[in-house]
């Protein structure tokens, strides 16, 4: 029997999920991380995605195939270390940028090593 439907390729369910967690798992940790507050908390968490501009140095700019852990200079693990100390360590918005910064490097390890 042939299924109800068609399943999403790989790549746009890969996709999805990369830009779930970028974009949409952030309010879930904003709103647990300072429910009285969350709107900030969510906007400090998206603003940490600015750390993609270290892509910008990257030669080509994109290469699908690429770990940008490792690669890009703010997503070198021993930056990835400062980001787990900040989110130990640092209080306030300090804190919550540095959980935001982990959080992406999270997303990114996923999106390479899950999905290649």
């Amino acid at each position: 029997m042939e299924a109800l439907g068609t399943a999403l390729p790989a790549v746009e369910l890969q996709t999805g999920v990369h830009y779930f967690l970028h974009l949409v798992f952030p309010a879930l940790i904003a709103f647990f991380l300072a429910p009285r507050n969350c709107k900030k908390t969510y906007a400090l968490l998206l603003l940490t995605m600015l750390v993609d501009l270290d892509h910008i140095f990257a030669d080509p700019l994109f290469d699908p195939n690429r770990n940008s852990i490792g690669f890009h200079p703010l997503h070198t693990y021993p930056m990835i270390a400062l980001y787990l100390l900040g989110s130990l360590f640092l209080k306030g918005n300090f804190r919550v940028v540095a959980i935001g910064l982990l959080w992406h490097m999270v997303t990114d390890f996923q999106d390479y090593y899950l999905w290649n």
